[in-house]
């Protein structure tokens, strides 16, 4: 199905199109370009220009450039704006003004990808539905989704993710979503901001986005839930509330067996149940959100409940995996490498307290962006509730050290500069019916750590 003509394309940006192209997809990755994609040639660490010429190559069916690059022909399929970054958010804008989509925002300090799936997984089932792929949440990655976006889509659901003051409305008017829902707030990129009511100040900037008559999702059991609340009620939303202090989503009960759980709570004085395919608390949590979400979206509630036990979570972001070792018996890891923040870091414990192996280990990686207080805020997660219900923690990075240090003698374990350094480890760490979770932020690499855990045996992904 084509996505954007030439003419179009062309309408859209203010640019000139040099010859007569459709595309049926838009990417900015050559790595993983697909034939008839038009390429956008962004600059980040490189210059997205300097990789036209192998775009076409493996042809791509335009480029969206500022410039002819060089080794590229005068008549090659091109859309040539003043700027590429204006020109990806004006087109952007265009996928989403063409479309009659509902479309749902979603923002949070801890989980909104999460969610996002969970939205989706739901949102499917109902009509046609585009979603953001993995973490496309920042300046580029918003209005490549919506660029994306298919014409005919029913259903549309947006990550909006921010690092620093003053990025979130700019892209939530770009995405001008029906419904937006902020999962939480918490202490996340304390470097750009000088408190947590900040950032609560910055996840409430979705709600300028938000179409006229539109809903705003309110975790009610955040300590800055009024931020939110009057956020919403000066750009004229409604306001649903969910958590354990909610009035319209109310969570009353949240119990955990095996690989999912199992909550209860009150919608508007009747009482429900649901299952969420996935240990963690948390995402109960999340989980009702998304239900309060896609009861503002005209989802029936029952629908929306029994399409949420089909979700279950992506690759490092709590995925378990039973592993067969090849010295004999199993391990069970707890793939959470993503990423990592204080308060997803005592989510991922409390999981992994809360499980049946002979012995609870974790590799744990260092948190960032967490300004001044970062070095406390490490040591602190040896006091977590959780940390009495695990048997072994090896740490890795130098902000890691303070918890290492922190830790009772009995716990520590190993500590390394780097996941490289701690994989060498590994053989000597682990044993048969061992439970183990993998969790830090990104640059931390705690990949490595769950790769080479299964190259110590044969692994299969546990069927929920």
């Amino acid at each position: 199905m084509t996505l954007w003509t030439a003419a179009e394309a062309a309408e859209a940006t203010g640019g000139c199109a040099t010859t007569d192209w459709v595309v049926n997809g838009v990417s900015i990755d050559t790595r993983t370009i697909q034939p008839g994609d038009m390429f956008v040639a962004l600059k980040d660490v490189r210059d997205g220009h300097d990789f036209v010429a192998q775009a076409l190559e493996k042809g791509a069916g335009a480029a969206l450039v500022s410039r002819i690059p060089e080794g590229v022909p005068d008549d090659a399929p091109l859309l040539i704006v003043d700027d590429v970054q204006t020109g990806l958010e004006a087109l952007g804008q265009a996928g989403r003004a063409r479309t009659g989509a509902r479309v749902v925002g979603v923002t949070g300090s801890v989980g909104k990808t999460s969610t996002k799936e969970m939205l989706a997984t739901i949102l499917e089932t109902q009509g046609k539905t585009h979603a953001s792929v993995a973490s496309y949440n920042n300046h580029w990655g918003v209005p490549l989704t919506l660029a994306r976006m298919p014409r005919d889509t029913e259903f549309a659901v947006i990550e909006i993710g921010m690092n620093h003051p003053g990025e979130i409305a700019p892209l939530a008017r770009q995405a001008r979503p029906h419904v937006a829902l902020v999962t939480t707030v918490a202490a996340v990129h304390l470097e750009a901001f000088e408190s947590v009511a900040g950032i609560a100040e910055e996840k409430a900037a979705i709600f300028e986005g938000l179409e006229p008559g539109g809903a705003a999702i309110v975790n009610a059991d955040i300590q800055h839930a009024e931020i939110l609340r009057q956020a919403a009620q000066d750009h004229g939303a409604g306001i649903v509330d969910f958590g354990r202090q909610a009035v319209d989503f109310g969570l009353i009960d949240v119990s955990q067996g095996g690989d999912s759980v199992r909550a209860s709570a009150t919608v508007r004085d009747v009482t429900i149940t649901y299952e969420v395919q996935s240990a963690g608390t948390h995402f109960a949590m999340n989980a009702l959100g998304a239900l309060a979400a896609c009861v503002e979206m005209d989802v029936d509630l029952d629908d929306a409940i029994a399409a949420l036990r089909q979700w279950s979570p992506v690759k490092g972001r709590g995925v378990r995996e039973v592993m067969p070792l090849a010295t004999g018996g199993q391990i069970e890891l707890l793939d959470d490498s993503y990423n990592a923040n204080p308060t997803s870091m005592e989510a991922a414990l409390d999981v992994l307290a809360a499980a049946q192996g002979t012995r609870r280990i974790a590799f744990l990686g260092d948190m960032k962006e967490l300004g001044a207080q970062e070095t406390a805020m490490h040591a602190s997660m040896a006091d977590v509730a959780a940390m009495a219900q695990i048997d072994q923690v090896h740490c890795i990075g130098p902000l890691m050290k303070a918890l290492h240090e922190a830790l009772p003698e009995g716990k520590r374990g190993l500590w390394s500069k780097t996941s490289a350094e701690m994989v060498g480890h590994l053989p000597d760490l682990i044993q048969a019916g061992d439970t183990v979770l993998a969790k830090g932020s990104l640059s931390m690499a705690l990949a490595q750590i769950v790769d080479g855990l299964r190259k110590m045996g044969q692994g299969s992904a546990l069927d929920p």
